[in-house]
């Protein structure tokens, strides 16, 4: 009898060591979680200070280099600018997570535009229902003369595993890369950003600009209580199959 002890000691050792490991896992998974809820939190603030402050002046060409999308994404700007009236791009969209006035699927007509000091920005115009991608586009006369534009400053975005940036056949883009459309239709340099533009409305209303929204999900106090949770299930699972054990081997 006196050896059953120590040999149930031994045997719950490889056990607890790998419980303890898991234990700690679920833990930092949990707190890991905490911290997100915090740096979303402060994001979704920091945009929605940026997206409802009132416009500022559009950085100097010199200053484009400096301006970064962790810092700048979704800064209200204005300017005047004269739209080019060469062949605009047009990006398929099944929706518009950031605008709560897009409930079809359509495309965002893109142009290039020149500022005062002869430098180009591409500017996202605004959304043109159109559910069948395959219709026919009617070109969309751009604006004449000077044009005084308030929008948020975008980045472009990077093209996915398993999506065509753009489709020749259509003459649709899928992916919101305006430098990339600057290199297909002879747009020359451009700015490293592009605008989304909010206002003036087109005489018309096509293309349709509008205010972006905040619509960032913020499940991570779910995910926090859901790994805390497990760690304490882990704990109360162990310490019933530790106590089973102990008894088992007193021969209780």
């Amino acid at each position: 009898m006196t050896g059953r002890p120590s040999l149930h000691r031994s045997s719950l050792l490889v056990p607890g060591i790998a419980a303890t490991a898991a234990f700690a896992v679920l833990v930092a998974l949990g707190v890991w979680q905490v911290e997100r809820k915090a740096w979303k939190e402060n994001l979704i603030a920091t945009l929605a200070a940026r997206m409802s402050a009132s416009p500022s002046p559009i950085s100097l060409r010199d200053e484009w280099q400096e301006l970064v999308p962790a810092a700048d994404e979704f800064r209200r700007v204005r300017m005047r600018v004269q739209f080019d009236p060469k062949r605009e791009a047009r990006v398929y969209s099944g929706g518009a997570g950031l605008r709560d006035d897009v409930k079809a699927p359509g495309y965002f007509a893109f142009a290039p535009a020149r500022l005062a000091d002869g430098s180009t920005v591409v500017i996202n115009r605004g959304h043109v229902d159109n559910p069948n991608p395959d219709a026919p586009l009617k070109p969309i006369a751009v604006p004449e003369g000077a044009v005084d534009v308030v929008g948020a400053l975008r980045w472009p975005e990077a093209p996915g595993w398993f999506v065509t940036p753009y489709s020749e056949r259509q003459d649709l883009w899928f992916v919101r890369d305006h430098r990339a459309m600057a290199r297909r239709n002879g747009w020359g340099d451009v700015a490293p950003f592009y605008i989304e533009m909010a206002s003036p409305a087109p005489v018309g209303g096509v293309p349709r600009p509008g205010t972006l929204t905040v619509k960032l999900r913020n499940d991570h106090f779910g995910y926090a209580l859901t790994w805390f949770g497990l760690a304490a299930v882990l704990v109360g699972v162990f310490g019933f199959w530790a106590v089973r054990r102990r008894h088992e081997a007193r021969g209780v």
